[in-house]
């Protein structure tokens, strides 16, 4: 996915810029950040991806690599200590027939779930369902990152 107003990767470009609450960036680590998903499945929707454009998992360092992973975990303590949720849905969907909306910049989706909850119709279908204000999403998961 490209942004509108560039012909650059979504994640390359926020990354880049210094709005952070702007671009719902929550948190900067040294080679990956975390960010809003601003289409999520579910309240409290994250990703986490490296500053590098990066199609696949292979091409990381090991530092990106422990570091992506390590703010992964991160993602679901926060989640967890805000929204409580049941469990959590973490992926990775690489290349377009994966299901990969943003192609060619490797990132992990962390998806808080709960019993009962009704999103499941995003797995099979482009519908989307906002439950929850993302500025408000946004001040609740902040602090609870940094």
């Amino acid at each position: 996915m490209r942004s509108e107003k560039s012909k650059e990767c979504i994640f390359c470009q926020k990354s880049k810029e210094d709005r952070d609450s702007q671009n719902y960036i929550l948190f900067r680590g040294a080679k990956n950040f975390v960010i809003l998903n601003t289409y999520p499945y579910n309240p409290g929707h994250l990703m986490v991806a490296p500053y590098r454009h990066l199609p696949t998992l292979d091409e990381m360092t090991e530092e990106e690599m422990l570091e992506h992973f390590d703010l992964v975990r991160r993602c679901t303590r926060a989640l967890t200590e805000a929204y409580k949720p049941d469990g959590f849905n973490i992926g990775i969907n690489l290349g377009r027939v994966a299901g990969a909306g943003i192609e060619g910049h490797v990132h992990t989706h962390v998806v808080p779930r709960w019993n009962g909850d009704t999103n499941f119709v995003t797995v099979v279908s482009d519908f989307r369902v906002i439950p929850h204000a993302l500025d408000a999403t946004y001040a609740e998961l902040r602090d609870k990152l940094a």
